[in-house]
């Protein structure tokens, strides 16, 4: 199984329990979500954030209805946690969520591993343009939220 790996950093200009409380309310990820993913969770609110809590959404790639379950594996307030896709549209997803005190505010770093179905040339022509899209839109959202930095994403 060939994985891939994205790479995303951004420093906000905020103190760290603020962006880590923002990023580790599951419900947050539908105002950072593009609306043309249809992006909602499904499991009921509130959701306490540890180890082992799974949490469902529902979404749309390109046109077709997806569902999903992550797992969080690690939980570190207010530095980092880890969710894995149990149940999903790819083969692999792991994401790392960092968060780290700096001169000018919260460095947050996104490490996703991940493998797609459908082979190489689903990932460079329909996942990688994805995510990229995808990416764009969520730091976007997080300026708004946060402040201005920014720092552009890498699918390799």
């Amino acid at each position: 199984m060939k994985t891939y790996t994205l790479e995303s950093e951004i420093v906000l200009p905020r103190g760290i329990e603020e962006v880590f409380a923002f990023f580790s309310d599951a419900m947050n990820l539908e105002a950072i979500t593009p609306p043309w993913v249809q992006f909602s969770v499904l499991t009921p609110a509130p959701i306490e954030m540890r180890v082992g809590l799974r949490i469902d959404y529902k979404l749309k790639i390109h046109r077709f209805p997806v569902r999903w379950q992550s797992e969080i594996t690690a939980w570190e307030p207010p530095h980092r946690f880890i969710d894995e896709q149990r149940r999903g549209p790819y083969r692999l997803w792991i994401h790392e969520h960092r968060f780290e005190s700096c001169p000018e505010g919260t460095r947050m770093t996104d490490h996703v591993r991940y493998a797609a179905l459908g082979g190489s040339l689903v990932q460079k022509y329909l996942v990688a343009p994805d995510l990229r899209r995808i990416w764009a839109y969520r730091e976007a959202q997080m300026r708004k939220r946060f402040g201005p930095e920014r720092r552009e994403p890498a699918v390799v």
